[in-house]
């Protein structure tokens, strides 16, 4: 278990219009802060998470609430390890759904394939996928501190998703006649 200080964020927010809490809570799950209870979240006390709970703060207090922020360090193991498997189950929750969009692109190149539909228009599309697959990597790896279990599959989908492109593209090529 990695020891980590950890921020609390907790919040009053007026209850009418709502978009104000769905907003602030978008914002902390955007960044894979953990809902404790009702408007009170936690992250690792590591600077791209505390820049997030400063916009939530800016979010409340463009709202007309009233926001907390506490440094915390968990008081024993049990606490320590409880909210680190929180964090990390939520992790490995992303990281599933990102398996997922990688089986769609998948099978969207072997369909191109299957279909033959060799245009650049088509190469120009799944490049755009692929990097979209890439930057959502590239942010789920920044929040995935305590190294949930689906990382490693995900790091080398991500390359057969590359090397699966790599191919098609070399058929979009050769369609065209261009060496």
């Amino acid at each position: 278990m990695i020891l980590v200080d950890w921020v609390l964020l907790t919040y009053r927010l007026p209850t009418e219009p709502s978009r104000h809490r769905v907003g602030v809570s978008r914002e902390l799950r955007r960044v894979g802060a953990v809902s404790l209870q009702q408007a009170t979240w936690a992250v690792p006390a590591r600077r791209e998470f505390i820049e997030a709970d400063s916009r939530a703060v800016s979010l409340i207090e463009r709202a007309d609430g009233d926001a907390l922020l506490f440094d915390a360090a968990p008081r024993g193991d049990a606490t320590a390890g409880q909210l680190e498997a929180m964090f990390t189950d939520e992790r490995e929750q992303e990281w599933i759904e990102f398996l997922g969009e990688c089986g769609k692109f998948e099978q969207e190149i072997d369909k191109e394939i299957r279909i033959e539909k060799f245009t650049s228009a088509e190469l120009d599309e799944e490049e755009h996928n692929l990097e979209r697959l890439r930057r959502w990597f590239r942010e789920l790896r920044t929040r995935d501190v305590f190294g949930a279990p689906s990382y490693g599959e995900a790091e080398r989908r991500l390359k057969e998703c590359a090397e699966r492109l790599e191919d098609f593209a070399e058929r979009v090529y050769q369609h065209r006649g261009e060496p």
